[in-house]
């Protein structure tokens, strides 16, 4: 994870992109026990104007493309453009953590499990209670967040389902 902090800050400073976040399970063992998962997700802030794109930038560094993904050390990485206002703000609001010494930013519980809400798969659900249990979150956080990025209904669902209230 050190090297992909690293190349990732270097986007950052050479303007390839213009923000960055772990996110998905790779950020979620931050805040619970690990979890299986086969790559790191990233959400990336895309620099239109700049003719350098990500994939190129990462190549042009002796990194190997693999189908979707980059090969960043041990990790497949995924680069995901931010996709709507939850992402850019779960983006804008990551937390800057020292991985080894390298500063990583890494989107913040409370924002995986609305996003994890958002997308709505059996193993989304687990991730949004792993979460709860982990204390990492509360209800209360994630249903305000929810109403924010209305999302209350599903949240509503969700407690229904899982706390039978």
């Amino acid at each position: 994870m050190k090297e992909l902090a690293q190349l990732l800050n270097e986007m950052c400073s050479s303007e390839v992109i213009g923000n960055y976040a772990l996110f998905g399970a790779t950020a979620q063992m931050r805040y619970t026990e690990p979890v299986a998962t086969l790559d790191a997700d990233v959400l990336v802030a895309v620099k239109s104007e700049v003719g350098l794109d990500i994939l190129q930038f990462c190549t042009e560094r002796g990194y190997h493309i693999e189908g979707e993904s980059v090969r960043v050390g041990a990790w497949p990485v995924q680069f995901i453009p931010a996709f709507n206002q939850l992402t850019h703000e779960a983006m804008e609001h990551a937390e800057i953590v020292d991985f080894e010494g390298v500063p990583f930013r890494v989107v913040r519980a409370d924002y995986l499990g609305i996003i994890a809400l958002s997308v709505g798969r059996a193993k989304d659900f687990a991730r949004i209670l792993a979460l709860l249990e982990s204390g990492s979150v509360s209800r209360t956080e994630l249903a305000r967040l929810a109403k924010k990025h209305d999302l209350s209904n599903a949240w509503k669902r969700f407690e229904s389902r899982f706390f039978h209230e």
